[in-house]
């Protein structure tokens, strides 16, 4: 199956726009750029359907809270969620697991555990571990495989009878390589234990089918699938949702206030207090609609054949230290390299004054780089609307860099 990146490309206006022809755009881990449907959907919102949602009684509110709904649902349709109700919007994948972090943590305490990975990012570690300071919950971590995955072999070792979440990287944002949650569902559910699966990386190159997952929670973002900035998403199963307390609260997520006593909403209101984020939430939407009607498959093999391309180069090039799998199966299209004796910093630069637009440092994983005993890597992340001339810039500056840097 082959791909036309050209026609791909016009999807997006970044390409179009002034230097954009000589732009090597490799920085998606990170951002996505916007497709024009999305940036559409958007306009096309503020132009005729901006007003704040709920109780509205015009036609403008009205019309709001119409799109507000059908992004909602269009976004449970892509997860393969089983209500529209399931779908809680939030800032980004940050903001969701964090949600999810609070909202579990109200029921936890001193003895209960929370078991997480060594590759986590920081967005699914730091709200685990500031439970343990705010309310005693031990963290536990699972270890590493040699190809930078989760070492699922582990589990029995590191999940324990009170162990009450488990919260994991579908995919990693640094090794690329791809959870197979089957194993740690199973474990979780022998004690009783949630799961949550942070979908930042995952959720714009894997088929989604939260249900057959099995996982309790899953997190993503808009940016990184497409979409506007400012919009994320939390899918919790109905009935954990249900029995959640909000980890906040504000206009539009109670029932009934009388006194001291209230009712809350029932989800996802009770979790999106104050004006929510209705037109991102549309462009959001859009963009996963975008994305749903493109040929996966085609997607997918174009993109691992690019990731297999710059495999193939690294490793022909001497003193390149690659962080992951080997090879373009097992992980979503995120290369992470070292170059022995080069700050990523300056490779970064000089990759940026011959056009090519990578991301150099920790990556907000800060525990794997340690475990790796490494400070930072170069991280290469390829979109469909990425190409081999992307490949072969990216390879051509990086001997630019060894030139350059010694």
């Amino acid at each position: 199956m082959s791909l036309a990146v050209a026609e791909m490309r016009a999807a997006f206006p970044a390409f179009a726009e002034a230097g954009g022809a000589g732009l090597h755009y490799l920085d998606n881990a990170a951002m996505t750029q916007m497709a024009a449907a999305a940036m559409a959907a958007v306009e096309h919102h503020s132009r005729s359907a901006r007003a704040n949602v709920r109780r509205g009684l015009y036609a403008l509110a009205e019309r709001a809270d119409a799109a507000y709904d059908a992004a909602r649902a269009r976004v449970a349709a892509f997860l393969g969620a089983a209500d529209p109700a399931e779908v809680v919007f939030t800032a980004n994948a940050t903001a969701a697991l964090n949600l999810a972090a609070q909202a579990l943590g109200a029921e936890l305490g001193p003895g209960d555990e929370v078991v997480v990975s060594r590759l986590e990012h920081h967005s699914n570690l730091l709200p685990w571990l500031l439970l343990g300071r705010t309310r005693g919950v031990t963290v536990r971590t699972l270890p590493l495989t040699p190809e930078g995955g989760i070492d699922t072999g582990a589990l029995a070792a590191t999940i324990g009878p009170r162990c009450r979440v488990i919260a994991l990287s579908h995919a990693s944002n640094v090794t690329g390589a791809v959870l197979d949650p089957a194993p740690v569902v199973a474990a979780a559910r022998r004690v009783g234990a949630r799961v949550v699966l942070d979908g930042a990386q995952a959720a714009a190159h894997l088929p989604l089918d939260v249900r057959g997952l099995g996982v309790d929670f899953y997190a993503f973002s808009g940016h990184k699938v497409f979409g506007p900035t400012g919009i994320g998403v939390l899918w919790g199963r109905q009935s954990v949702l249900a029995g959640l307390p909000p980890p906040w609260a504000g206009g539009g997520m109670v029932e009934e206030v009388a006194g001291e006593s209230l009712v809350f909403a029932p989800p996802p209101q009770r979790f999106e207090a104050g004006t929510p984020p209705v037109e991102q939430a549309v462009g959001l939407a859009a963009a996963l609609d975008w994305l749903t009607a493109q040929d996966r498959l085609a997607l997918t093999a174009h993109q691992r054949r690019l990731t297999a391309q710059l495999l193939d180069g690294l490793a022909a090039r001497p003193g390149v230290r690659l962080v992951g799998p080997p090879t373009a199966a097992g992980r979503v299209p995120v290369v992470s390299f070292g170059l022995d004796g080069l700050h990523p910093h300056d490779v970064c630069q000089v990759l940026a004054e011959c056009g090519v637009a990578v991301r150099g440092g920790s990556h907000c994983a800060q525990p794997l780089l340690a475990a790796l005993e490494l400070d930072g890597v170069v991280r290469a992340s390829f979109a469909p609307y990425n190409d081999e001339d992307d490949v072969a810039a990216l390879l051509d500056g990086l001997d630019a860099a060894r030139r350059l840097l010694g």
